[in-house]
């Protein structure tokens, strides 16, 4: 499936109760790839965001909220459809606002969101349903009946590093739950929630149960949506400095938050893995989508008698990665978000060179064709030798970069991995399982893979320990945050 950019930058209005709102105020998205204006957006103002609460409300008290649970399934299932069927206009846009690969896009992310609401839509008819509860009583019998039911209006503000997979991820179990939706994705990336406002018209999804508003954080509609008082919840992934200020906003409202936020992810690569896998699976966790993955690894704990060589074989893998074209499939690395984000990520390169870290390869901007050179690119990096207090060990990097140390016993590699104060995700590699299932279960992280990365079923829990986070999503896990439980005791004496 050939994708072509499209002519010209988009025209990204708000969404709101089914049409599109124009507002007075715009902003510009560019394309980190070259710089170049990818879309002009519409910015919500408090009354938009007003408007889009609102319209969410109503919709739960009319044609959305009347939807049996089958009713919205197959609505769920046909957005699924939609979905594939326009898979090349979606990655197209992902393309435009991310400077994304044109395979892992078209291929894995675009499928992968169009799978949440097929997902979600089998949980609909299958999970929401709970067991009476039969009990007898002093004088009599009683039948206790557990209910979900919805939440209400949920506020999903969303990332730029995987716009449309993470922003479906909250939308598909909120609307599978019968809640109604208005959506904030981040001001970097805005195309693809707004294209899904048509696929929900197509889809038949009443008029209110999606909105999108777009626009900035403080004073934008990131705060008009976190305070609202006609919101019930709030779904927020991101960094966690922005999840401390949207908890602290929903406390006033004693609003259901859920958060998905940092993390300084771990690796523990023993001596006995099989190499090759290791050192493959492990350069993907560390460069996929140029490091800008909340899963990534930016920390590798290698057992001591494969260490050199370890070293010397993901600094290989680090400068086979080439630069350039996204649409091009011999392209293999893509860019940071923005050219802001770029001066924090060579603030940690020089923060490192500061606390003695050797660097291994990397460390500046790559050259580039000319057609790129306004983009956002960096160098895949790789550090050993810097001190576990240092920066680029401590903190979120969000960039194609890792830092390497050796270590000499199982215990003193768990310590290691748990030193941080993220617990998001780890990877393990072994040959002998058991170790490697001994040394997951002492991780503090959400998920951790043994000898793999980036494979989870859509029904599996996923969510972070300490400051990665509060709560869980993915499949039945995430039915306790976007649907309320109640209970109805008949008292049959």
């Amino acid at each position: 499936m050939k994708v072509k950019l499209m002519s010209g930058p988009r025209r990204v209005a708000n969404f709101i109760n089914g049409d599109y709102v124009d507002s007075g105020k715009t902003f510009e998205s560019r394309c980190p790839a070259d710089n170049s204006l990818s879309a002009v957006v519409s910015e919500a103002s408090s009354h938009d965001v007003d408007r889009a609460v609102d319209a969410g409300r109503r919709s739960l008290e009319g044609e959305w909220g009347a939807k049996s649970i089958e009713e919205r399934a197959a609505i769920l299932d046909r957005i699924s459809e939609i979905l594939i069927e326009r898979a090349a206009e979606f990655a197209d846009a992902e393309i435009s606002d991310t400077g994304k690969l044109i395979g892992p896009t078209l291929k894995g992310e675009i499928p992968r969101a169009a799978q949440q609401f097929r997902v979600f839509a089998d949980i609909a008819r299958n999970g929401l349903a709970m067991r009476p509860i039969a009990s007898d009583m002093p004088g009599g019998r009683a039948t206790n009946y557990p209910e979900r039911r919805p939440k209400g209006v949920v506020a999903a503000i969303c990332p730029w590093n995987l716009p449309l997979v993470l922003s479906t991820w909250k939308i598909a179990p909120a609307l599978a739950c019968g809640n109604a939706v208005v959506v904030k994705p981040s001001e970097e990336t805005p195309i693809t929630a707004s294209l899904l406002g048509g696929v929900m018209n197509d889809a038949g999804l009443p008029a209110g149960a999606y909105n999108v508003v777009n626009g900035f954080g403080p004073a934008s509609a990131g705060e008009f949506l976190s305070t609202h008082p006609g919101v019930n919840a709030i779904t927020f992934t991101g960094e966690t400095r922005t999840g401390v200020a949207i908890m602290a906003a929903a406390a006033g409202g004693i609003k259901a938050v859920s958060l998905e936020l940092g993390g300084k992810n771990a690796a523990v690569i023993f001596a006995d893995c099989d190499f090759e896998k290791a050192v493959e699976g492990t350069a993907a966790s560390v460069f996929h989508n140029c490091g800008q993955v909340c899963l990534c690894t930016e920390r590798l704990y290698v057992e001591r008698p494969i260490f050199e060589r370890f070293v010397e074989a993901l600094k290989a893998k680090a400068e086979s990665l080439k630069p350039g074209d996204p649409r091009n499939p011999a392209t293999t690395l893509s860019p940071l978000i923005s050219r802001g984000h770029r001066e924090k990520v060579l603030d940690y390169f020089r923060s490192a060179r500061r606390d003695g870290a050797k660097v291994v390869t990397g460390g500046a901007i790559p050259p580039v064709h000319d057609t790129w050179r306004d983009g956002a690119w960096i160098e895949p990096t790789i550090w050993t030798g810097a001190p576990e207090s240092s920066r680029i060990v401590r903190e979120e990097v969000f960039g194609p970069v890792c830092h390497i140390a050796p270590f000499d016993s199982d215990d003193e590699a768990v310590v290691l991995a748990n030193a941080t104060e993220y617990g998001l995700a780890a990877t393990v590699w072994s040959k002998d399982l058991a170790r490697a299932r001994r040394t997951a279960s002492r991780i503090e992280a959400g998920i951790v893979w043994v000898n793999g990365w980036m494979i989870r079923d859509l029904r599996s829990p996923f969510g972070g320990f300490k400051k990665s986070g509060i709560g869980r999503e993915g499949g039945e896990f995430s039915l306790d945050f976007y649907s309320e439980i109640r209970n109805v005791c008949v008292n049959e004496a």
